[in-house]
């Protein structure tokens, strides 16, 4: 059992519940890894994905659950099957037998101290290949700093720049704030963008903003901090692939798709901040893929 699930404060949610005593806090994970997928996936940036795809692991729960979470399956409903450490290591091994570019771990904020064995693990029986860090970003910088020399590429979201906006979504106050300290300590350990002979990134940061409808100005405010903070010193990835999940009584503008006309303003809007390293979705068929059912496959 681990130590840090006695009193869980891995997330700024910060519930103190004890995991290990069967106790569930907001994300609802227990003390067992719990995976939803274990796939090549082909959809991720280019330089992720690559011909060979990204070896992601999804996993089950989440710290956030924004209310259109299109993995509702995963981060609502907790979907997934319970795996050992022993295990975990083994599906990133086999990824790579796979021929994946990189293991991609996404939404693992709640299991960090699992999954830092179970990568510990997975190296000494073999695992090269860079590994990839996915999160929404609400995170406690601590946290993070555990994983400091198991993380080759951070690929963070920054959703929110308004508080108001945060906490309405995602229930998540004070989001922008841990985010972005949780996006600089990412940054310090691992530094500048690194790529192999073949475009595939290696190392770095590349930090997804996924653009919601109406709210075109809160998008602006994101990218002039990242630019203004980072410069050419990490990637940024401008998402038009917002998809209405359900109906919202008190939310009307997340009833609606993203506009054409919204997205060009957000990537114009870029282009004049002078965003040079960056990721944009030119039309239907850039968008991720949507992954319907979470069964444990490949699990």
């Amino acid at each position: 059992m681990e130590k840090a699930f006695d009193s869980c404060t891995l997330c700024p949610r910060n519930c103190k519940v004890n995991r290990n005593n069967g106790e569930l806090g907001f994300c609802k994970a227990s003390n067992k890894l719990k995976i939803g997928r274990a796939a090549p996936h082909y959809w991720e940036e280019p330089c992720l994905s690559g011909k060979n795809g990204s070896g992601t692991i999804f996993f089950s729960n989440c710290n956030l659950k924004c209310i259109f979470c299109q993995n509702y399956e995963l981060s609502e409903e907790c979907k997934g099957k319970e795996v050992t450490i022993k295990r975990f290591s083994e599906i990133c091994l086999e990824l790579q037998a796979k021929g994946c570019h990189n293991i991609n771990l996404v939404t693992p904020t709640h299991y960090i101290p699992l999954i830092k064995k179970g990568l510990i693990k997975a190296k000494k029986m073999g695992l090269k290949i860079p590994i990839i860090y996915n999160t929404s970003s609400y995170e406690n910088v601590e946290s993070i700093k555990e994983l400091d020399g198991l993380i080759d590429i951070y690929l963070p979201d920054l959703k929110y720049y308004y508080d108001d906006l945060a906490i309405a979504y995602s229930a998540a106050p004070n989001y922008f704030s841990y985010a972005t300290e949780a996006i600089e300590e990412m940054v310090r350990q691992v530094g500048k963008p690194v790529f192999d002979k073949d475009g595939i990134m290696q190392k770095g940061v590349i930090v997804r903003h996924l653009i919601l409808p109406s709210r075109t100005y809160d998008s602006k405010r994101i990218l002039e901090y990242l630019y203004e903070t980072y410069h050419d010193d990490i990637f940024i990835s401008i998402m038009n692939q917002y998809t209405v999940v359900k109906k919202f009584k008190n939310f009307e503008e997340l009833n609606k798709s993203l506009s054409k006309e919204e997205y060009d303003e957000v990537i114009d809007y870029a282009l004049k901040l002078g965003i040079k390293n960056g990721f944009i979705q030119e039309d239907e068929t850039d968008k991720a893929s949507f992954i319907p059912s979470f069964n444990g496959e490949g699990v």
